[in-house]
C-alpha cells in the first residue's frame, strides 16, 4: 500500500488549500482513512478520518466546521478541505490508511499506532 499526500502550500490566514492522498497497491475497501498533522515540537495529532466504504466523517474539535473530508473511490483519492486556515493549523500533514474497522471507538480512530500505513506528509504553512 501506497499514500502520495499532496496540496500543501503557504497560505494567509483565514485562506484555503486542499490536501490529496492518493492511495494505491489494493483495494480500499473496508479501510479508515485518516489526516493526521504533526506541529514543530509537538506530538502527532488526530485530524480527521473517513471511512471507505460510506464516507462516514470524525473529526477533532479543533477543526471541526473549518475542514471537510471526502473521498473519490473512482480515483482511490480522500481529500482535506481546509478553510478558515490559523496559525496553529501550521503543521506537517499525514495521510494514513487502517485496515481494521475503527469506527467502533473514538479511541481507536484518532490513535496513530492503529493506522498501518502512512504518507510521507505535506507542508502546510499559514502566516498571520
Amino acid at each position: 500500500v501506497q499514500l502520495q499526500a499532496s496540496g500543501g502550500g503557504l497560505v494567509q490566514a483565514g485562506g484555503s488549500l486542499r490536501l490529496s492522498c492518493e492511495a494505491s497497491g489494493r483495494t480500499f475497501s473496508g479501510y479508515t482513512m485518516a489526516w493526521f498533522r504533526q506541529a514543530p515540537g509537538k506530538e502527532r495529532e488526530f485530524v480527521t478520518a473517513i471511512r471507505w466504504n460510506d464516507g462516514r466523517l470524525y473529526y477533532a474539535d479543533s477543526v471541526k466546521g473549518r475542514f471537510t473530508g471526502s473521498r473519490d473511490n473512482a480515483k482511490n483519492t480522500v481529500y482535506l478541505q481546509m478553510n478558515s486556515l490559523k496559525p496553529e493549523d501550521t503543521a506537517v500533514y499525514y495521510c494514513a490508511a487502517s485496515s481494521q474497522s475503527l469506527y467502533t471507538s473514538i479511541a481507536l480512530l484518532t490513535t496513530r499506532s492503529r493506522y498501518d500505513y502512512w504518507g510521507q506528509g505535506t507542508q502546510v504553512t499559514v502566516s498571520s
